[in-house]
């Protein structure tokens, strides 16, 4: 702002401006201006140059009371009255008298900046400082400085404004403290987060309502490509610690390079009816689905997904979670194991196989093949040499029906040491060719254990359409009788004295 005497005043009407504008204009001022006399300043800087100094930089920092040399030499000779307002001054002279609390810590070094501008021949400054006003309170200030026309040789008028930002850097500080906070809890959550971009997902949608397909559901079902194409058009933004954990992945580059590997086989289902639901306008959804670790292990995740507020026009912000319930799947797998399955010998249960006749005798297929075989020699083991060798040859038992009854054939053991094979769409050759393979297995599975030898008492049976299929249980379990009466007499024992 430049301000002109009377005699020194352009002329004409139109532009002459009165001192008493000038006088209210710098005492009005919405910020704070400060009119200085930096000439002791270029006096300092006139005897460094003819000393050889070229660097004031480097000048000021080898020695800092240079700084402060050129801080006593500037001269405040006037301030307005929203400076005494912005650093609580009573009147010029308070404020004058005090500048050394005013003027500390970090202003030093922008005041350097300030020096060096000047030094420069730029005949100003600019620059973001702090300062402090009279009871200690921080001021963040943006300060302007102008050398005045008709004093740039000798600096003895700077018009220097300061505008008080403080407001604007707490805003700043806020914001940067607040996406720290929300950096720190995406990153920090203990379920993994996904930031996704799914605009490329809802062009090929819209793509297709565009098409006329209405029926959507058919429509994947007979171009299963749609679906793929899909997966690979989602844009993975960022993820935080709890899924590079969760899948096994060093770093992020790596997990994003090899997500081929995660999204793969069952995922695809999963992500199909995600498709329909968003094509339906349901922009928040969850459901339980599966995914690979990168070390190839299965990660069952309750998955969580949102199209995030302000982005319902093109889905380029999308938030998922997922939460791990691996070990649920497994505990929920296992109660589901132990409701079917035998937990000694693995193989089904008698609850299952009551439920598996009834099934068969209602729907087949028909023909059926039953075995029935009963374990030669349990109660003389446990009896001689303890329980624990008892459930050995139970076990061992296990493994050999195992091994020799596919699906959809099923082994269960029905009593303590009775066992049953129930073998749908089965005539007698095939029940037969069973039950020589069970033969051929305990052969073999002897070979491998001492002891106890393992042998079955075997009964076989089929039941035809029309049948019912317990007369065939029956017909089973007495032929197993006849078997169990033959191993005795071929072992020169009376099964009323000892049962094998």
């Amino acid at each position: 702002m430049t301000f002109f005497a009377p005699d020194t005043a352009p002329a004409g009407p139109a532009s002459r401006v009165d001192a008493n504008d000038d006088e209210q204009m710098f005492e009005l001022a919405p910020v704070s201006l400060w009119l200085e006399d930096y000439s002791a300043v270029r006096d300092l800087f006139d005897a460094w140059r003819s000393e050889g100094v070229t660097d004031l930089r480097t000048h000021l920092s080898a020695d800092r009371s240079r700084v402060q040399a050129c801080s006593r030499a500037v001269k405040v000779l006037r301030v307005n009255r929203r400076t005494l307002e912005l650093f609580g001054a009573s009147d010029m002279a308070q404020l004058v008298s005090r500048l050394d609390m005013v003027f500390r810590d970090a202003m030093f070094d922008s005041f350097v900046e300030e020096l060096a501008s000047l030094w420069e021949g730029r005949g100003g400054f600019a620059n973001q400082t702090v300062n402090y006003t009279l009871d200690g309170r921080p001021l963040h200030i943006l300060v302007h400085g102008k050398v005045l026309p008709g004093h740039e040789a000798r600096w003895d008028r700077v018009l220097v404004s300061i505008e008080d930002i403080s407001r604007r850097v707490e805003a700043e500080r806020q914001l940067v403290a607040s996406e720290a906070y929300a950096r720190g809890l995406f990153e920090h959550s203990p379920v993994s987060l996904w930031v996704e971009d799914f605009s490329a997902v809802k062009r090929l949608l819209d793509e297709a309502r565009a098409a006329g397909i209405q029926d959507f559901r058919t429509f994947i079902d007979v171009h299963p490509e749609f679906v793929d194409r899909c997966m690979q058009e989602i844009r993975v933004i960022d993820v935080n610690r709890r899924t590079l954990e969760l899948f096994a992945a060093p770093d992020k580059p790596t997990l994003l390079r090899r997500l081929g590997e995660v999204f793969r086989d069952d995922m695809r289902n999963h992500f199909a009816e995600q498709l329909i639901e968003l094509w339906d306008g349901k922009l928040v959804q969850q459901r339980e689905t599966v995914n690979y670790a990168l070390d190839g292990d299965t990660v069952h995740v309750h998955l969580q997904f949102s199209v995030l507020p302000g982005h319902e026009d093109d889905w380029s912000l999308v938030l998922v979670s997922l939460t791990d319930i691996t070990a649920r799947k497994k505990a929920e797998a296992y109660l589901e194991f132990l409701g079917k399955h035998d937990v000694l010998t693995k193989l089904r249960n008698r609850s299952y196989y009551i439920d598996e006749l009834n099934r068969l005798q209602r729907k087949g297929p028909f023909p059926i093949g039953v075995i029935v075989a009963d374990l030669n020699g349990l109660k003389d083991t446990n009896d001689q040499l303890g329980h624990a060798a008892g459930d050995a040859l139970l076990q061992r038992a296990g493994e050999v029906l195992a091994k020799a009854v596919d699906h959809p054939a099923c082994a269960a053991r029905i009593g303590g040491d009775e066992f049953a094979v129930l073998m749908p769409a089965t005539d007698r050759r095939g029940a037969e060719q069973v039950l020589e393979n069970i033969q051929r297995i305990v052969e073999l599975n002897n070979s491998f254990y001492g002891g106890t030898p393992l042998s079955f008492s075997m009964g076989l049976a089929v039941c035809e359409a029309g049948e019912r299929l317990e007369d065939a249980i029956a017909s089973a379990d007495a032929a197993m009788y006849v078997a169990k009466r033959q191993h005795y007499e071929s072992q020169g024992r009376d099964r009323r004295n000892s049962r094998y």
